[in-house]
């Protein structure tokens, strides 16, 4: 069968999918992907995969994909990052026959994907501007489609869009990119409701839209409803039991879940973050669940939700990012009504700069005073000249000690600064095996002799040097 391409490849494989659960680590897991196709979710991508990690490791592959199999998971894309075009078809080739599509990472903006070089950053080497132009973003997608991509999901933010500086995406720029491409496009960004997804594919003409943050406070989302938070909190909890998932991937959910309760009920919150089993949070889920009703029972005619939300705290509603000036408010005022706290908290450098510290760093801050977490003062490493990763200070040839391994195989030669001595053993092996000869005549051409005794010790100093 012809491989499926474009509008062809989105309305047969993908069964014209509208509503898109998008991908996230640890959150997009199995489980999850079932409560969102239960309501109203077309479409679900697996979490990001580590192309090289998948190749290599048996474990991590049954683990995060062949394990997870569910004929009621599909269609499904599973995702990878990846800098090396040869790991990342090979990783795809592994991971086709579970899922319908397989997706490349190119908009993970956090500090791992700098560090390993993949996702967002990859767009580095199109030495793209701080904020990138509508033309840039075009120019880009129109490349990608040229590459042989058949779908594109456009985020509609730049990678330093994150966090509490996420800010409003782009629909403009989602736009110019599904004008431009001859391709199914996805859009991404401000959907925190079923109206939301109507007006985006009225507004950009999109064929589906993409939901993660949205999703995940609402999993009915799609449906265009706002059920009960211990609704969908236990009927996740009865998925998780027939299809297990690491313990900390159901308590990010259930934060997720109840955040606006949570705020109320700091010691709960507390409970949850530190239960060890599964029971455990069914438990503090289940005071939870009483806790609300108890509110509802003795609510006044005519109560209004507090803290500006659009419903009470115990119906399944989005959350907003607060920006960095209203994080600020947010704790400096930690001692409101009934202890609302903010997730972070701004502090000031000594220097006078304002920088957004998150627990963990405030707990190093507290342990040593004299820590700067200024990114400006983080050591530089040089790049591989190949792949990306940091190369080997004394490498000869400028690189990764994976890419130098490939590279003075392939040119039998040897770097010491990375303990590679295939040069120096072959020449060894071949003094050795000249040696022999001396002693034993062969019955064959020398010629012959001389290739396959070249072909032999050269593969045998690459395992010994492996």
């Amino acid at each position: 069968m012809p491989k499926l391409r474009g509008e062809a490849f989105w309305r047969e494989t993908l069964r014209s999918a509208h509503y898109v659960v998008a991908p996230m680590v640890d959150q997009s897991e199995l489980a999850w992907r079932l409560l969102s196709r239960r309501h109203g979710a077309q479409l679900c991508y697996t979490p990001m995969l580590h192309a090289q990690v998948f190749l290599r490791d048996a474990n991590y592959r049954r683990e995060n994909l062949y394990d997870e199999a569910c004929p009621e998971d599909r269609p499904l894309i599973v995702q990878f990052c990846a800098n090396d075009p040869e790991v990342f078809v090979q990783a795809a080739l592994l991971a086709q026959d579970y899922c319908d599509a397989i997706d490349l990472n190119l908009g993970c903006p956090q500090m791992i994907a700098k560090r390993g070089h993949y996702g967002a950053f990859l767009q580095e080497e199109w030495d793209l501007l701080q904020r990138m132009k509508i033309d840039k973003t075009v120019k880009y997608a129109q490349m990608l489609e040229k590459a042989g991509c058949q779908l594109l999901t456009v985020h509609g933010r730049t990678k330093e869009q994150k966090g509490p500086l996420a800010g409003v995406a782009s629909w403009e720029h989602i736009q110019a990119v599904r004008k431009a491409v001859n391709i199914p496009v996805f859009a991404n960004g401000n959907i925190q409701c079923l109206s939301d997804v109507e007006e985006c594919i009225r507004k950009t003409g999109v064929h589906g839209v993409m939901s993660a943050e949205g999703n995940l406070h609402n999993p009915a989302l799609f449906e265009g409803r706002n059920p009960l938070v211990w609704e969908m909190a236990e009927e996740y909890l009865e998925i998780v039991r027939k299809y297990p998932c690491p313990l900390s991937y159901v308590r990010a959910h259930l934060f997720k879940l109840w955040h606006h309760t949570l705020q109320v009920y700091q010691q709960l919150r507390e409970e949850l973050a530190k239960v060890k089993t599964l029971e455990g949070i069914v438990d503090v889920n289940r005071e939870l669940k009483l806790r609300c009703q108890e509110e509802i029972a003795n609510q006044k005619e005519g109560e209004k939700p507090k803290e500006g939300l659009p419903f009470f705290h115990w119906i399944c509603q989005p959350y907003i990012r607060p920006g960095p000036k209203e994080r600020c408010r947010e704790n400096g005022d930690s001692g409101t009504e009934k202890g609302v706290r903010g997730k972070r908290a701004l502090e000031e450098e000594e220097d006078g700069n304002s920088e957004l510290l998150s627990k963990n760093k405030q707990k190093k801050k507290l342990r040593n005073p004299n820590k700067s977490f200024d990114p400006s003062l983080k050591p530089k490493y040089a790049k591989c000249d190949q792949c990306g990763n940091p190369k080997g200070t004394k490498c000869v040839f400028n690189m990764c000690r994976g890419c130098c391994k490939k590279r003075a195989f392939k040119e039998v030669a040897d770097c010491p600064g990375h303990g590679l001595l295939f040069k120096t053993k072959y020449e060894k092996s071949l003094s050795w095996q000249h040696s022999q000869r001396g002693i034993q005549t062969p019955e064959i051409s020398q010629r012959g002799d001389t290739e396959v005794g070249e072909t032999a010790v050269l593969k045998e100093a690459g395992d010994s040097t492996g």
